[in-house]
């Protein structure tokens, strides 16, 4: 009991600091929304105005991520006994879905505009926008990736990549625009929007992929089970084994299950203690993880 009081406890205090980091997300999507919209209005650049819809889906992305925290750190109840952690993936769907819109919306404005390409107005002014919201977003991204793996939190892990991918969009519709304003091609403008909407399309399936993976009770990564397999062949000099190790992952949260197969001459009290130690070694291991086995003779 006071292993899975902690191990709640823990799961709260990572979910107060996730939710914190979302909104430092919140914050950057609506600044760089405000940026990009006045880069488009300045420019006129259809690509501009792709960038700037593809960063209103950062913004429901992430605020959907933020009640989806709060959903997973709500504490195990009678008709969820393992807890709410899978919640984080719906959000890491919802992203990829919202990217899909976004998409859309985008190849339907640039049609128009390969077809009949329009002059752009006061590029320069727009382009230095852009870099500004850019560069905001790098630095949110890289914050948050950081913030992912140390709370090991699904919903911070796609907010990141969803806004370094922007990052490297910005700058590919940067890029393009200058090319336009050397070169006077203002039909490259549309095709650089609709070479965004792409780029975001594949995005949009990774985070849905990923989603349906977290869903579907995904395996932990080789190396931690690597790690759990050499923990657990040290106790085979006491003459101890396992059995049917299996793990899984949901949001934040880690589950391994084995079976302990120990001498048949030992004592109830024994074996017990060795599994208890077994456990703990494991979450250790592993940085927490809720960890059952189960007790069998050789």
């Amino acid at each position: 009991m006071p292993a899975t009081q902690a191990s709640n406890t823990g799961q709260r205090s990572r979910g107060d600091e996730a939710r914190r980091y979302m909104r430092l997300s919140i914050f950057a999507a609506l600044a760089t929304i405000s940026l990009k919209l006045v880069a488009w209005w300045v420019s006129g650049s259809v690509g501009l105005l792709s960038d700037a819809l593809e960063s209103f889906v950062n913004l429901a992305g992430a605020m959907f991520a933020l009640l989806m925290i709060q959903i997973a750190n709500e504490p195990p109840d009678a008709s969820h006994p393992f807890g709410h952690s899978k919640a984080e993936y719906f959000s890491s769907g919802f992203e990829g879905t919202m990217i899909f819109v976004a998409a859309v919306a985008i190849l339907w404005s640039a049609a128009p505009r390969i077809l009949h390409p329009q002059p752009l107005e006061a590029l320069g002014m727009g382009l230095w926008f852009s870099a500004a919201s850019t560069a905001l977003n790098l630095g949110v991204s890289l914050t948050l990736s950081r913030a992912s793996r140390r709370l090991r939190s699904v919903a911070l892990e796609a907010d990141a990549r969803h806004l370094m991918a922007d990052v490297w969009t910005s700058v590919g519709v940067i890029m393009a625009l200058i090319a336009v304003t050397l070169t006077g091609w203002t039909w490259l403008d549309p095709l650089i929007a609709v070479a965004v909407a792409i780029h975001i399309l594949f995005e949009g399936w990774r985070l849905m992929r990923g989603a349906a993976d977290g869903l579907m009770d995904q395996a932990l990564p080789v190396a931690d089970v690597a790690n759990i397999e050499s923990l657990l062949d040290e106790y085979a000099v006491r003459g101890v084994h396992y059995a049917g190790l299996k793990t899984r992952m949901a949001g934040s949260q880690r589950f391994v299950h084995l079976n302990v197969l120990v001498p048949g001459d030992w004592r109830v009290d024994q074996s017990h203690e060795l599994l208890d130690e077994i456990e703990a070694r494991v979450s250790a291991v592993l940085g927490e993880a809720q960890v059952t086995t189960h007790l069998e003779p050789l």
